[in-house]
């Protein structure tokens, strides 16, 4: 529950993370409060998906590791109050939470806002005193313009996207919490980046909430072959129900991950790879599979330190194109409103890839997407 406080402040419910313990994440559910906005929109959040990144986050030691602070980036709420000068949506009005772009530069007005220049500053960092705690210490918000990992959040314009008239009641709106960062990366890798058609033939490394989305997005673009990869058998069994034509499993010690592809597609490989794991076993093994002529779309986020050795002359020689991948290079405001069609059609089921906690259990939900059991896990205030 959260109230008004001195008609100015709002308390709430938070999700902190705090520094790292031995390696491990170290959230803590809290009382905060919610300073006065200015030019931004207060949002009552209703459910936030849990996203790897807000993981690899809070277990950042370097400038991006900021301790404490509010994380979360796939949020759903209510508009309570707005900023003067805001447009995007009025109080009371359904919104849905993505990333925050500067809205002026060169990629922002091409309708590439992921690539806009000041993406890690708006979006990596935090701005400080956005909450505070009960002993007054000020905590870092605004992670994705947003920090959704709290019952009530000041939110930049640019993170916003209005749903009214979209969505049926709060059930729906918390169902389509991810839809602001993974669902929409995967599906935009297929559908923005490749550009996916009828005579692709596409694998897709990773099938949890993002690799998920994009072989959703790979069906809906009538590829020609659809293969999941994956080491766990549930979310194989996931993709072959989401209309992967071929799935393979990498539990199994004597795979040949590359010959198993080349079996499948006739020698040929690969026409699309789309990789979200980050593992570099795995990028190595797609680089190889992946046809001539054909694309490389990097998605998950391998170690920070990651290089990779790319002979330049075969690189010519085969026609590759490898091809960086930030939130499926998407506008929000258009590609989430496709993504809820596309649900209603019936062409982008996602009620048996989402599990809800409540945001005390946030550790069961962390346990679950981990172990494989909950592909995509969203908690609910």
């Amino acid at each position: 529950m959260t109230s008004t406080m001195n008609g100015q402040s709002e308390r709430a419910r938070a999700l902190v993370t705090h520094r790292p313990i031995d390696g491990m994440v170290n959230w803590k559910l809290e009382n905060v409060t919610v300073p006065s906005i200015q030019d931004e929109l207060l949002v009552r959040v209703v459910a936030s998906g849990v996203c790897h990144t807000d993981v690899a986050f809070s277990l950042r030691l370097d400038s991006f590791g900021i301790f404490p602070r509010i994380l979360g980036h796939e949020g759903a709420g209510y508009v309570e109050k707005t900023g003067s000068a805001v447009t995007v949506a009025k109080v009371g009005d359904p919104v849905l939470l993505s990333f925050a772009s500067c809205t002026t530069c060169k990629s922002c007005t091409g309708a590439h806002p992921a690539h806009c220049p000041q993406m890690p500053a708006l979006n990596y960092l935090s701005e400080a005193n956005t909450f505070y705690g009960e002993s007054g210490e000020g905590y870092g918000g605004k992670y994705f313009g947003q920090s959704s990992f709290a019952s009530m959040t000041a939110c930049k314009e640019s993170s916003v996207v209005n749903v009214a008239g979209m969505v049926k009641n709060e059930e729906e709106l918390k169902k389509f919490a991810p839809l602001g960062c993974g669902f929409q990366t995967g599906a935009g890798a297929v559908t923005n980046i490749a550009q996916a058609g009828k005579k692709d033939t596409i694998v897709i490394l990773g099938l949890g909430g993002v690799g998920l989305a994009a072989l959703m997005a790979a069906k809906l673009s009538e590829c020609h072959l659809i293969i999941g990869v994956d080491r766990f058998k549930e979310k194989v069994e996931m993709a072959k129900s989401l209309g992967a034509s071929h799935v393979i499993n990498t539990s199994d010690p004597g795979l040949d991950l590359v010959e198993a592809i080349k079996s499948i597609t006739d020698g040929y490989g690969a026409s699309i790879t789309i990789e979200t794991t980050g593992n570099m076993d795995l990028i190595k093994s797609g680089l190889d599979f992946t046809a001539l002529r054909g694309q490389f779309v990097f998605v998950g986020i391998p170690p920070a330190d990651a290089e990779l050795n790319v002979h330049l002359v075969n690189l010519i020689q085969s026609g590759k194109c490898l091809r960086g991948c930030i939130e499926g290079d998407s506008v929000p405001g258009e590609y989430i409103p496709q993504m809820i069609q596309w649900n209603r059609e019936g062409k982008f089921p996602l009620d048996d890839i989402i599990k809800y906690y409540a945001a005390e259990d946030w550790e069961e939900a962390l346990a679950d997407m981990k172990s494989g059991i909950t592909i995509k896990p969203v908690l609910t205030f």
